[in-house]
């Protein structure tokens, strides 16, 4: 990831780390993914993809989170440092 640029979970490839910027969006999604511990400031890394490439698998907080292609487009990133 460049420096100064944000990406989305979604668009990051496998191996990857960033580090939440925020959840876009003001719905019960938006709040279900800060439940699931995607909150700004924690890094989150991907791990692999199903078959077919969704949905992603995750690796945050010590634990591992799928996530549809969709959900994930709703978290922004910043670089993880």
């Amino acid at each position: 990831m460049c420096s100064n640029q944000l990406n989305l979970l979604a668009e990051l490839p496998v191996g990857s780390r960033g580090r939440v910027r925020s959840i876009v969006g003001d719905d019960e999604l938006s709040v279900r993914l800060l439940e699931m511990g995607l909150t700004p400031g924690v890094e989150v890394a991907v791990v692999g993809t199903a078959p077919l490439g969704d949905p992603l698998e995750l690796e945050l907080r010590g634990y591992r989170l799928s996530l549809r292609r969709s959900e994930a487009a709703r978290v922004e990133l910043e670089p993880s440092e």
